[in-house]
């Protein structure tokens, strides 16, 4: 027990050494501590110094520069304001003297305007003057002349308006001059283009037609006994035979082409029939009728499909097949009526206008001639009217109204179908013409010259087509003969029919004549 207490005793004692030790050491540890922390104190307390020292030089070095830059700047702003007032003073100073010279020329413009006030007044004194002296010599010049101002005004404008008459008729015949050339030019152009694309043959339709026979012997049977067989074929085709000493030919007289040809046909089929009697000959004839009407629709379809015209109405293409046998002073009505469409169609492409109803119009219009032998009135009216019928547009039925002039033209392609129809039926030898006709017009035409007043002489040359007409030359001016030739050229076109055109020529001459004796 007691060694326990006395390790105890012993172990408390050692620790209580141990603490005091420790607390020795601990201190003298802190004495040193102490005296280093005071060390390093003091010498950042000597470094402190030395970098404030420092700071306090470098700021005042600092500064030192900002105070040398900004009066520099100061410096270089003092010499810059300096500058702007000695620009602003001179500016000043312009501005003064510009001020001055303003006023000194307001002064000068208000010295001139003054002066021309002045002038003015006196401009208007001596115009006022001058009035008074125009207005006196007017008056002298008056009682001198006898004549007033207004009548002297009037003297001069009519001679002024005489002179400008004479002017102006000579600018216009010399502007129609120049138009009806390159009018004319350019129409024969288009004429002669026309013509040369399309040519035609011309043969012209007899009025007889002759059927050859196999030998005279038939002569004898187409009699029959007591004539009985040529009395019915006269009477069922109404066309004349002659039968002459002609060998082994008999001839048919018609001016009916259609009756002609089915009474050719109807004795043809006889001949080749053998059987010849007046009930035989009416038979042949029904049935050559009937063949007939489907030639005609034939020769109808071809005309339209050889133009290349569509959507015609079969009563009037049956109706063109029926121009085929009817003629216009001994040409063919249908031949004609092609030629006029192709003509017309020609002349429609030349100058950019519908060809195809250009042709339509040229084949229809005629159309009437199929029909005007059945009925009254003009092929003309009934032309129009079939036109209508069978609805055809208004051009077309403009065109078959106007081709010969009875109304006027109110379309291009009336026109074209009117200068090919008299084109077609000029050309020579399209047509027969007496010579009695011949005769009159060229009678007709001298007539209505000469019934003019100032006419000496008229001459029709060249066939009808041109006339020559002499004026007296004391009754009729250069400038009247125009108004001659256009009197004349209206009279014509008025008051006569004729195939193509007729050129009028005025001439007027004066002639000095003396004798040497």
């Amino acid at each position: 027990m007691n060694q326990v207490i006395l390790s105890i005793l012993l172990v408390l004692i050692g620790l209580f050494v141990g603490i005091i030790i420790v607390f020795i050491v601990n201190y003298f540890k802190g004495n040193s501590a102490t005296k280093k922390a005071e060390k390093m104190i003091e010498d950042a307390k000597k470094e402190a110094d030395k970098l404030k020292r420092d700071s306090i030089l470098d700021a005042k070095e600092e500064t030192h520069k900002l105070k040398i830059e900004f009066e520099k700047e100061m410096k270089e702003k003092k010499q810059e304001i300096k500058e702007s007032e000695e620009r602003l003073l001179q500016r000043e100073s312009n501005m003064d003297r510009r001020d001055q010279t303003l006023q000194n020329r307001e002064q000068m413009l208000e010295e001139k305007e003054n002066n021309l006030d002045n002038k003015q007044k006196d401009i208007q004194k001596e115009q006022v003057k001058v009035e008074e002296l125009k207005r006196q010599q007017l008056d002298i010049l008056e009682n001198i002349s006898g004549y007033s101002k207004e009548q002297a005004k009037n003297e001069v404008m009519k001679k002024i308006e005489t002179m400008m008459n004479l002017e102006i008729a000579a600018y216009i015949k010399d502007r129609e001059s120049e138009a009806k050339l390159e009018a004319d030019k350019k129409a024969k152009t288009t004429l002669i283009s026309c013509m040369q694309k399309y040519a035609g043959d011309v043969a012209n339709e007899q009025t007889v037609t002759v059927v050859n026979l196999p030998n005279d012997e038939m002569k004898g049977r187409i009699i029959g006994r007591e004539g009985r067989n040529i009395r019915t074929i006269e009477a069922v085709t109404g066309v004349d035979l002659i039968i002459d000493d002609t060998p082994e030919a008999i001839v048919l007289s018609s001016f009916d082409p259609f009756r002609r040809e089915i009474a050719r046909t109807t004795i043809e089929t006889l001949i080749k029939d053998g059987r010849i009697h007046p009930t035989r000959i009416e038979e042949i004839y029904d049935k050559v009728s009937k063949e007939m009407n489907i030639k005609v629709r034939e020769i109808g379809e071809s005309a339209v499909f050889e133009l290349g015209i569509t959507k015609m109405d079969s009563e009037l293409v049956e109706l063109i097949g029926k121009l085929h046998f009817r003629t216009s002073y001994g040409q063919n009505a249908l031949q004609h009526s092609i030629e006029v469409a192709n003509l017309a169609g020609l002349l429609a492409a030349e100058i950019g206008e519908n060809v195809v109803l250009a042709k339509r119009a040229g084949l229809l219009h005629d159309i009437g001639k199929a029909i005007d032998h059945e009925m009254e009135g003009s092929h003309v009216t009934l032309g129009s009217e079939l036109a209508r019928k069978y609805k055809e547009t208004d051009i077309v039925v403009n065109a078959i109204e106007s081709h010969h002039g009875d109304i006027d033209a109110t379309c291009i392609i009336a026109e074209l179908v009117a200068i090919a129809d008299t084109l077609s039926a000029s050309r020579p030898g399209a047509r027969n013409d007496s010579l009695e006709n011949y005769i009159k017009r060229l009678q007709d035409l001298e007539n209505i010259a000469n019934s003019m007043e100032g006419i000496e002489k008229t001459f029709a040359v060249q066939a009808g087509r041109e006339i020559r007409v002499i004026v007296s030359p004391d009754k009729i001016d250069d400038l009247g003969s125009y108004k001659v030739a256009r009197d004349i050229k209206t009279r014509i076109e008025n008051e006569l029919q004729y195939p193509g055109t007729i050129k009028v020529t005025v001439i007027r001459e004066t002639r000095a004549t003396e004798e040497a004796k």
